[in-house]
């Protein structure tokens, strides 16, 4: 500090010597850069202690509160299931039945084929199975005809048995004509599509009046369920044994957060956890659920995952700023009965944006400082001041409009040049003062010379010296 102001102190001097001698005209003088360095640094070449003394800060109490222990993680929103609705039949499209984007059930009808060939083959195999019926209604009745004429001995026992066979053929008949109503009623349900799982229906790949075939890849429509919705992160393998421990424990919640990991999209759980840990990361894969009510997911969405793993009961926590670092660790300033700041080291637990938790160090009701760490050290006089004591900066009230006709404050007339300022000596008040008249200067044995530009000196300079420079 000696040194420094030993420094100001010498180029002050320069300047006053510059000046007092007319080598340099500055808008200041030597005596003012002097008398601004003792006002800002004291005649006794230190700062004022009242700079020092009681140097504002705000503080926060040490508090005890239940800590989540919390795992953040990058997942992908992925659909519980996704179908895609192709047509089980090939035949032209009369109809479809749903509208891009709509939210569809179960059972819901998406489109209608040209049913008339099917309902043809429906209505052929049912009647062949009525023709078939009522040839088996008459062997029937021939067979016990026959069955009592062979149990009094007036018929053959062969022919008895030979209607017997007869009437398990036509039996089998019927069945095979019901196996082919079967079917062809299949064929004929094939030809209204419904929706297999309720969700909602992406863009239409097909349009009606067009021959839908049961090949087409793209099918007609994909249905996708965004309700109950699922999620998929990966956590490194360092933390499986607390998920694992977590989920012995109970269901673990789960919390999707929106890109300013603040807002919460919505609520789940953890549903399962991969079976094996990928080699190449060094990461396990996690699936979740959330019922995704407010429809706030999006199958392929990115999302920020909060894992709740396990709470700290009643463990001393501080506000992260309080937290400062040094060469023997992190430490806190404790604010004494007497206002002073006393560094006190602290073992930190966890710590995040918001708090960190302290396993010792300070206890409540201790308070540390939060801001004002500027000037801080050990046993520094503070006064402190809680975050919620600072009072808002008044607001200044607009200065009325002025009158028709009135000047505003400060504004000077048209036409008005600005002078210098009262009491103030400009470089041309100097030179008048020394008896210089406009245009010239002062050399350095204080004889005048003229200097204005573009003039030529009065008098050649004298053999041997050296003529003087000019500067345009």
């Amino acid at each position: 500090m000696k040194k420094f102001l030993l420094f100001l102190l010498t180029v002050a001097g320069g300047f006053y010597a510059a000046d007092h001698y007319g080598y340099y005209k500055f808008p200041f003088t030597g005596e003012q850069v002097v008398q601004t360095a003792q006002r800002t640094f004291g005649r006794g070449g230190r700062r004022n202690q009242q700079n020092v003394e009681n140097i504002p800060v705000l503080t926060a109490a040490v508090r005890r509160e239940d800590v989540p222990i919390t795992f953040d993680a990058v997942g992908t929103v992925q659909a519980l299931n996704t179908v895609v609705v192709r047509a089980q039949a090939d035949g032209p499209l009369l109809e479809l039945a749903f509208r891009d984007g709509q939210d569809v059930k179960k059972g819901d009808v998406l489109a209608r084929l040209d049913a008339r060939s099917a309902q043809a083959q429906y209505d052929q195999v049912t009647a062949k199975k009525a023709q078939d019926e009522a040839t088996l209604a008459n062997a029937r009745a021939d067979l016990a005809r026959y069955n009592t004429l062979a149990a009094s001995n007036f018929g053959s026992r062969q022919q008895a048995d030979t209607q017997k066979s007869l009437v398990a053929q036509l039996e089998a008949q019927v069945r095979v004509d019901q196996a082919q109503i079967d079917s062809a009623k299949t064929a004929l349900d094939n030809t209204t599509i419904i929706a297999p799982i309720s969700g909602r229906t992406g863009l239409r790949a097909i349009d009606a009046g067009n021959i839908a075939r049961a090949s087409d890849a793209n099918g007609i429509v994909s249905i996708t369920q965004i309700k109950p919705i699922a999620a998929v992160f990966s956590l490194p393998q360092q933390q499986l044994r607390a998920v694992n421990a977590g989920i012995a424990r109970g269901s673990m919640k789960v919390l999707a957060l929106d890109p300013d990991n603040v807002t919460v999209s919505d609520t789940g759980q953890v549903e399962v956890i991969d079976n094996q840990v990928d080699p190449s990361t060094g990461t396990v894969k996690i699936k979740t659920s959330f019922p995704n009510d407010g429809q706030n997911l999006w199958p392929g969405q990115f999302i920020n995952i909060r894992l709740f793993v396990d709470t700290l009961s009643q463990v001393a926590v501080v506000p992260t700023a309080a937290v400062q670092r040094g060469p023997k660790g992190p430490f806190v300033y404790v604010v004494s009965a007497e206002n002073k700041a006393v560094m006190t080291p602290v073992v930190l637990t966890r710590q995040d944006e918001r708090i960190a938790v302290i396993q010792s160090g300070v206890a409540p009701p201790a308070r540390v400082v939060t801001t004002g760490f500027a000037q801080l050290q050990d046993g520094s006089n503070v006064k402190p001041a809680a975050a919620d004591e600072i009072a808002p900066a008044p607001v200044a009230e607009a200065a009325p409009p002025p009158a028709r006709g009135e000047r505003p404050a400060g504004e000077r007339p048209a036409g008005e040049r600005r002078g210098p300022p009262a009491g103030a000596q400009g470089q041309g008040g100097r030179q008048a003062a020394d008896g210089a008249a406009p245009g010239e200067r002062r050399g350095g044995g204080g004889a005048r010379q003229p200097g204005g530009p573009g003039q030529a000196a009065a008098q050649p300079p004298a053999a041997g010296a050296t003529p003087p420079v000019t500067t345009q």
